[in-house]
């Protein structure tokens, strides 16, 4: 059953604006993917292991939206309204001071990277160059998070999705241009949607600065150098949450690894498929953002049992949500996998998968939004943990042995993903009950 209806509306007001916009935000790599489509099978294959090098880099730095975001809400509930910028303005410096070293590394040894996760030189070459674009725009992207989580700690997610649009826009316009060439711009290929994505970067970033400059609430936003504290307290609850996305995006490399021992085809469809699973867990890891703020705040107010509550109360809204954004992909698989790829075999290939990857949606619901709520809570090294064992531990070893040892192909790596999915809901549910989360201290 649906929690009441005034809980339901400040779920769905909180929620709503975050879903538009991480909506959009993976519209980038679904963008690229079908923008250079017409390239060939070896152009899509090369933009989906460079994109997937630039999830797994960005995952480094993805730990510092949760950990601002925990911070503010809890201070707003906590009635300290100028501190709930304290987060913020840390997470800030340690993305500039960890950002730009990374970037520098990771482009030095791009070729290297991509090497780990295919072979294959026409696909490596393409992937690498694409990369390179895309890694300059890190550091954006990293202080981008900060501004995301403060945001959505003071309750105000409106900002996200506007700016979220204007970026999509920005992408959108300068990855065609500088794809296919036109108004005097060279004909760039697949680096030149890499370029297009990154400079849209830029743009949020500008935007997001002028946003809270323009913002004023006595939170001490850009105003204060944060105290030791503040900053050891953010990485705090940000490292694990890092290390978390940065071996669960590692995990996707490995499949894209376990993806290429079968053939280039099955790189290109699992990259395709991918994209759209992460595309569909949206919805959901949105209600999860606006959990993990309702969470925070109520455990700031020392309301432990309304906290639990509204961890469940969000999984009800967030099933039937997941349910009616799957359904158009089970009744037009084939018009949707045609357009990322551009051949019958390629669309045959990916059509039970791409009806299985809705229903790994369904089933993964629970973990999708009570993950989010726990890191609301502080719980970051019970997420990591949980998440990563049965990921590296069943999943990956599992996927390698049917699909590759026993010669099972991309479908039957894609059955063995729904059962890793549905262990990851029951094993979330039981976190969620055992409440240890209620005891931790931000």
């Amino acid at each position: 059953m649906l929690p009441d209806r005034a809980r339901s509306i400040r779920i769905l007001t909180l929620a709503l604006p975050i879903i538009g916009g991480m909506l959009s935000q993976s519209l980038l790599n679904l963008i690229d993917a079908a923008l250079v489509g017409n390239l060939g099978e070896t152009a899509l294959a090369g933009v989906g292991i460079g994109g997937y090098a630039m999830f797994m880099v960005t995952a480094m730095l993805f730990g510092l939206s949760s950990g601002v975001q925990a911070q503010t809400s809890r201070r707003l509930g906590e009635d300290a309204h100028t501190r709930c910028g304290e987060g913020l303005n840390a997470g800030l410096i340690i993305a500039l001071v960890i950002g730009l070293p990374l970037s520098a590394i990771c482009y030095h040894w791009s070729y290297e990277l991509l090497g780990l996760i295919n072979d294959q030189p026409e696909v490596r070459d393409t992937g690498t160059t694409y990369f390179q674009w895309r890694v300059i725009g890190l550091l954006p992207i990293a202080m981008a998070f900060c501004f995301r989580g403060y945001w959505n700690g003071i309750q105000s997610t409106g900002i996200y999705l506007r700016i979220m649009l204007i970026i999509q826009l920005v992408n959108v316009v300068a990855s065609i241009l500088l794809i296919y060439g036109l108004l005097g711009l060279p004909q760039m290929g697949a680096d030149g949607a890499g370029i297009g994505t990154t400079v849209s970067q830029f743009v949020g970033l500008g935007l997001w600065l002028k946003a809270t400059l323009k913002h004023d609430k006595g939170h001490g936003v850009l105003q204060t150098w944060p105290k030791m504290a503040t900053h050891l307290a953010t990485l705090k609850l940000a490292t694990p949450h890092s290390f978390q996305q940065l071996w669960f995006a590692a995990g996707y490399a490995v499949l894209f690894w376990i993806l290429g021992q079968i053939d280039a085809a099955s790189v290109a469809v699992g990259h395709v498929l991918v994209n759209l699973s992460l595309l569909l867990i949206l919805p959901g890891v949105g209600l999860g953002l606006s959990a993990m703020s309702l969470v925070g705040q109520a455990l700031g107010r020392g309301q432990q049992e309304e906290a639990y509550r509204w961890g469940w109360d969000v999984v009800r809204i967030a099933l039937p949500c997941l349910v009616l954004l799957g359904l158009p992909l089970i009744l037009a698989t084939d018009q949707i996998l045609g357009m990322f790829l551009h051949r019958e075999s390629l669309i045959a290939l990916g059509h039970l998968p791409l009806q299985l990857t809705v229903v790994m949606t369904f089933v993964d619901c629970t973990a999708i939004v009570l993950a989010q709520a726990l890191l609301g809570a502080g719980a970051n090294r019970t997420v990591m943990l949980a998440t990563l064992t049965l990921q590296w531990l069943v999943f990956l070893p599992l996927a390698w042995w049917a699909g590759v040892h026993e010669a099972g192909g991309l479908l039957v790596i894609w059955w063995v993903q729904l059962g890793y999915r549905l262990l990851n809901s029951l094993l979330f549910a039981l976190i969620w009950q055992r409440r240890k989360w209620q005891q931790i201290e931000i």
